[in-house]
């Protein structure tokens, strides 16, 4: 098995953060440093260690959707000493979040220690779909969310288009549901500032197929057969 992909597996990281442990040279196999990506390793008998932290493959595998607040990080330690969302969940077993929410961002989130379950979900050729709910300063034109619709322009660079629907206008805030299928960081954020208007409330409600549902903020629970179904399904 390639290292990369045995790290992943073992919940350590996703596929390409993995990739950048070993190229700082923070893995060692059977007590020697290793800083090739096409390394291979024998997953049953090779011992490998990150940070002197043996790493070995999960008996089991876990997946949790989360209702992630505002004001928690999607790290496992925060560089800052913020809170986050590893501190929300009770188990042993050491998991990694399938993409990421920013710290002021809330709504549902996937967590799993199966990385191979994480890399397709995540991968961009799939094109998974996520949809947000929006609450915007200011009442949004039609003429503005077409701008949004076609992919708006950032520092001189056109971001991918998104699918935009106006809900309603009260007390100053247009509220909208916004679907993309892309992982730019802090996308849906960027393309508000773009045409004017600042975020007051981002919140993802959908994941492919999988909703956030009654989840109150804080909670998760394990994903049912049918909700993992639907994301294989969506590959």
């Amino acid at each position: 098995m390639r290292l990369n992909k045995f790290l992943s597996n073992s919940g350590v990281a996703s596929r390409r953060k993995c990739d950048e442990i070993i190229l700082e040279g923070k893995v060692e196999v059977n007590g020697k440093k290793v800083d090739s990506l096409g390394t291979q390793i024998n997953e049953k008998k090779d011992k490998v260690t990150v940070e002197g932290r043996v790493i070995k493959l999960p008996s089991s595998f876990v997946y949790i959707k989360l209702n992630k607040p505002k004001g928690y990080a999607c790290t496992a330690n925060d560089e800052k000493g913020r809170k986050t969302i590893y501190q929300l969940i009770d188990t042993e077993e050491r998991l990694f979040s399938i993409g990421r929410l920013d710290y002021d961002t809330e709504g549902l989130i996937l967590l799993t220690n199966d990385g191979n379950f994480a890399n397709q979900v995540a991968h961009p050729r799939y094109e998974m779909e996520k949809e947000y709910k929006v609450t915007a300063e200011g009442e949004i034109k039609e003429s503005e969310m077409a701008v949004m619709r076609k992919g708006v322009v950032v520092d001189g660079e056109r971001m991918p288009p998104a699918r935009v629907e106006w809900l309603s206008f009260e007390n100053g805030f247009t509220k909208l549901s916004v679907v993309i299928n892309e992982g730019q960081n802090r996308q849906v954020r960027r393309m508000f500032e773009a045409i004017g208007h600042q975020i007051k409330l981002l919140k993802r409600v959908r994941i492919g197929g999988v909703k956030l549902g009654g989840l109150k903020r804080g909670e998760y629970r394990d994903l049912t057969e049918a909700e993992l179904n639907l994301l294989v399904r969506a590959k």
